[in-house]
């Protein structure tokens, strides 16, 4: 029996955003190292299914192991098992692991500008796209927008955290709000990490933010899907 095809993560974004909802991405991870077990012992694919049952955009998987306890079942496990696009998060460096990406069942990957030089960045979105995947290019300062903005990704992102320091800082969403107004050429752009509420959704939404992904916070939620309704409901602001 063949699947249903699944939109884009771009597409899913867009319709959420005509829908009345602001645009969620919600994740499954593991652990992290600033705040331990986040599963608590649930099943991260009964989890999953769980978040994708809430108007969200798609559902990001964490596969790193070594700091986030993620693996590349988990995603072809998630993927399988929800009707939403799947973005693969991991410290994507080669070729190699992009084809793997496609072959569990993503629909978009991570790519992080301070690990990547620009000759190196260039070449991964050109894989991406030849293996049918979106691009996520993160950023997390001014000078790697600036570093970026010339190349032929799909989705722009700003990461509130640091991930060279494992996003065990406490910077929030102010990052967004400091570098949003930076960020060009039409992409959707995406808010990532330290969005702890309603209140954090509208922030990145009013300086310029087309949808946001949350992860620890919607991992340490007591109702997963009452948290992210909260999270929905703020409404596409423009």
């Amino acid at each position: 029996m063949s699947q249903i095809a699944k939109p884009t993560l771009s597409e899913s974004i867009r319709q959420r955003r005509r829908e009345g909802y602001f645009p969620v991405i919600s994740e499954v991870k593991v652990r992290s190292d600033k705040e331990g077990e986040l599963l608590r012992g649930r099943d991260p694919v009964a989890l999953a299914c769980e978040m994708a049952r809430n108007p969200v955009a798609g559902i990001s998987v964490v596969t790193e192991p070594t700091h986030f306890g993620g693996s590349l079942d988990l995603l072809r496990a998630v993927a399988a098992a929800v009707p939403l696009p799947v973005l693969h998060k991991d410290f994507i460096t080669t070729e190699e692991q992009i084809e793997t990406s496609a072959a569990c069942g993503a629909a978009a990957i991570l790519l992080i500008t301070a690990m990547l030089d620009p000759a190196r960045l260039a070449r991964l979105i050109e894989v991406a796209r030849a293996c049918g995947l979106e691009s996520l290019v993160e950023a997390h300062s001014l000078a790697e927008i600036q570093q970026i903005t010339h190349l032929p990704f799909d989705l722009m992102g700003i990461n509130n955290r640091d991930i060279t320091l494992f996003e065990t800082d406490d910077n929030d969403v102010g990052n967004t709000e400091r570098l949003a107004g930076h960020c060009r050429g039409g992409r959707i752009l995406i808010s990532e990490s330290a969005i702890r509420g309603a209140e954090d959704v509208r922030r990145a939404g009013h300086c310029g933010a087309d949808a946001v992904l949350v992860g620890t916070a919607v991992l340490q939620a007591a109702d997963t899907g009452a948290f992210l309704k909260q999270l929905t409901s703020v409404g596409w602001l423009v």
